[in-house]
């Protein structure tokens, strides 16, 4: 199991409880991903989604329409 640190400056997203685990929109590759561990039966942290803090969890949640790959940009880009 991924240990609930944000993803953008890596502090415990169940800081207050405010922080959350978001979900982003799926890409053909996590599609595969999730088809792979229910075909297998396995279990792990899909790949378009993360932790983030509750600093970081609202703009995370504004993003949930782009891949997460798109969304970790724009969002490192509003910390840098």
């Amino acid at each position: 199991m991924k240990p609930p640190c944000c993803a953008l400056c890596g502090d415990d997203a169940f800081e207050d409880l405010a922080g959350a685990l978001v979900a982003f929109a799926e890409r053909p590759a996590d599609a595969a991903w999730r088809e792979r561990m229910e075909r297998s039966g396995g279990v792990g942290h899909p790949p378009n989604v993360e932790w983030f803090c509750p600093r970081h969890a609202p703009a995370a949640r504004a993003r949930t329409h782009l891949p997460i790959d798109v969304a970790l940009t724009q969002l490192r880009e509003l910390t840098s």
